[in-house]
């Protein structure tokens, strides 16, 4: 099997997302994919891998780790998700989406291979879904591309997520928060143990969570399986945040002289006070794995991502936010006026079982209309009851269901109120608005 182009492997991916759309909490799995790895000789042990988790910051922090270790070594992998314009974006070596040079013959091997199996050759009579046909895609173009190490964040919790194969030099849990409720739990504790479940035994383990029901579940299970854990506000303080519309900075002072001799000053291009943690984490994972000082500042202030509080300027400024939970939407809200202290208007949308009232409260502080809308067409989607949490919360709603309908809709009442406008609730929503914008742009 060919492809011309990463437009033809996305076409052959997707024949998968129907499956993955059906998929019920229980039929998350390992062994479907610990097959499909052994199928294909276990391309990850090529290459040192970094494995982080966590729900709100991972693919930040994971972006600013493999940022950092470029700059000691090369090429880097780094998986993330999800995407914005291109599917290509979740697989990047060097720093950039992966090249066609680079992902066609790993695509073909994939598809050629795959394409000689039926269900019946996978654990429980299964083919394998979109997202653990992706991450093998992931798996075999780093080894590919000769990649030294790799970064690979996890796609939804960790315990049962496809990346959950791999065997890491180090993992990363960022902030713990409630999502996904459906499939990993109803309490902080069930989530954390969830995400702790991609420690391995007498791997080290580094985590920037600060809620204490949280840390109790990854002390427990660091210490069942002899795993060092490190967390964050335990060996530094982050002073002097400061945000701004180009970026955000910190000094981090280490409580640890064996960490750094001195503080760091952190600059990274990605706004928002959270990114502060971040970079420090990203700080303390790196220096563990032998880099120096100097590598760290420099990467962590290369280290871009889109859609985590990213400004596009133009008329009007737009703000692309992935924030789908409570505290990332205060988070946001806090950011923006800080930012903007003049206000702006809103275009919200999210997936459906997203604590939607929760983040309209968050949100309200900062501001009193939203347009609602479907984050687009790949997550199913309640634009009434999201409404109706809006509507309960205080604002005046406008609900406009067809997603490019609204973001005309939305980008035209911001030119005219001359306020940008924050596009928040889901990522996908954020990437449909950026397409938006970038066509308009040219």
């Amino acid at each position: 099997m060919t492809f011309r182009d990463s437009a033809a492997v996305y076409a052959y991916l997707d024949r998968y997302l129907n499956f993955e759309r059906k998929l019920e909490p229980t039929e998350y799995r390992l062994d479907r994919m610990m097959a499909l790895r052994d199928l294909f000789g276990r391309p990850d042990d090529r290459y040192r891998v970094v494995h982080v988790a966590g729900s709100k910051g991972k693919g930040s922090t994971a972006t600013m780790i493999a940022a950092v270790l470029a700059r000691r070594e090369g090429p880097i992998g780094l998986y993330t998700s999800p995407h914005l314009l291109s599917f290509t974006e979740r697989i990047a070596v060097g720093g950039r989406p992966v090249s066609d040079d680079i992902l066609l013959p790993a695509a073909r091997e994939l598809a050629e291979t795959v394409e000689k199996t039926t269900s019946a050759d996978y654990p429980g009579g299964e083919s394998p879904t979109y997202f653990e046909l992706l991450t093998m895609l992931g798996f075999l173009c780093f080894r590919n591309a000769g990649c030294t190490s790799a970064v690979i964040e996890v796609g939804l919790g960790g315990r049962l997520d496809s990346t959950n194969v791999v065997n890491p030099v180090a993992c990363a849990i960022t902030q713990i928060e409630l999502e996904h409720t459906d499939l990993l739990g109803t309490t902080i504790p069930l989530i954390a143990y969830e995400k702790a479940g991609i420690i391995k035994p007498g791997v080290p383990v580094f985590t920037s969570a600060t809620r204490p029901d949280a840390l109790s579940v990854f002390r427990t299970r660091a210490t069942e399986l002899g795993s060092a854990l490190t967390v964050l506000d335990e060996a530094a303080d982050i002073i002097d945040c400061t945000i701004r519309r180009n970026g955000t900075s910190a000094t981090v002072r280490w409580r640890d002289d064996s960490m750094f001799s001195a503080p760091l000053e952190l600059r990274t291009p990605m706004i928002g006070r959270v990114q502060a943690r971040n970079a420090a984490l990203a700080a303390i994972v790196t220096r563990r794995l032998g880099c120096d000082a100097d590598s760290i500042v420099a990467g962590i202030a290369e280290a871009r991502l889109r859609a985590r509080f990213e400004i596009l300027d133009g008329n009007p400024t737009v703000i692309l936010d992935g924030a789908h939970t409570e505290d990332s939407a205060k988070a946001c809200a806090e950011d923006f006026s800080s930012l903007f202290p003049e206000g702006g208007s809103l275009l919200f949308g999210c997936a459906k079982g997203k604590s939607t009232r929760p983040m309209a409260a968050a949100l309200h502080a900062t501001f009193g209309e939203v347009i609602v809308t479907k984050p687009g067409t790949f997550k199913e989607s309640e634009p009434g009851e999201i409404a109706s949490a809006f509507e309960a919360e205080g604002f005046r709603v406008r609900r406009i269901d067809e997603t490019d309908e609204a973001i005309a809709a939305a980008l035209a009442a911001a030119k005219e109120s001359g306020h940008p406008l924050l596009v928040t609730g889901s990522f996908y929503l954020c990437a449909a608005a950026a397409a938006t914008v970038d066509k308009r742009a040219r």
